[in-house]
């Protein structure tokens, strides 16, 4: 069942939607799909409805709500991909974690008690990172994060297991910065980073020119292992 939920903010003094896909039978666990700078769209409803069909309970916040509620965009739209960078600048990170954290309890309670998972892309894989640094949430999974050289500082909170998806010829995330988060991620016992050579930014999206078949449906299959370990 595809629906809409209201998620109260941490502070109870407002709320947000979050698109919200139920599996047919009671969910194993949740998962909240955490956006790409391009809101909630096709793609990312796509994605949550795949995690229903799984056996999870599948959430994703609309965080950019606090700017415009409902925003939507398609990156293979050159006009819709510089909205979205201009969104990515305006956007607050750390209200937005607080909002992840609001989604995680209000999703928790959803299966009663039962664990919580979180998986993004771009701004969202960064957001997964922080997300597993700075929150209970039981499992964290980040493709193509961005930025995380200057998140390193915060790894040593991160209690839960967490997976990152790294495309080896990102635009976004440079060699330099790749070798980086392998420096500062590869000892840690509950962090484990997966390498794609030859493939760029967005390779695993759902649809569109970005996507990568092969790269895509490999690190699909990592992270479905992951959480049916993790989320058990």
């Amino acid at each position: 069942m595809k629906s809409y939920t209201e998620i109260k903010t941490l502070h109870g003094d407002d709320e947000f939607l979050a698109y919200t896909s139920q599996p047919v039978s009671e969910p194993k666990a949740a998962i909240i799909v955490i956006q790409e700078i391009f809101g909630v769209n096709e793609g990312i409803r796509i994605k949550c409805d795949q995690w229903a069909a799984q056996g999870y309970l599948a959430v994703a916040p609309d965080l950019f709500w606090r700017i415009r509620p409902g925003i939507e965009l398609d990156p293979d739209v050159p006009e819709e991909m510089q909205e979205g960078l201009k969104l990515f600048g305006q956007f607050d990170q750390d209200q937005g974690i607080r909002d992840i954290e609001a989604t995680i309890r209000d999703t928790r309670a959803m299966v009663r008690g039962g664990k919580v998972g979180a998986v993004g892309y771009c701004l969202g894989g960064r957001l997964a990172y922080m997300t597993a640094a700075r929150t209970d949430i039981n499992a964290s999974v980040g493709y193509y994060a961005v930025g995380l050289d200057g998140l390193l500082g915060e790894s040593h909170a991160i209690a839960h297991p967490l997976a990152l998806h790294i495309a080896g010829d990102d635009g976004f995330v440079p060699a330099d910065i790749q070798r980086k988060m392998h420096e500062g991620l590869d000892s840690h016992a509950k962090v484990t980073l997966f390498d794609y050579p030859g493939v760029d930014h967005g390779f695993a999206t759902t649809m569109g020119k970005r996507r990568v078949d092969a790269a895509a449906q490999l690190a699909d299959e990592r992270t479905e292992a992951f959480f049916a370990q993790n989320l058990a």
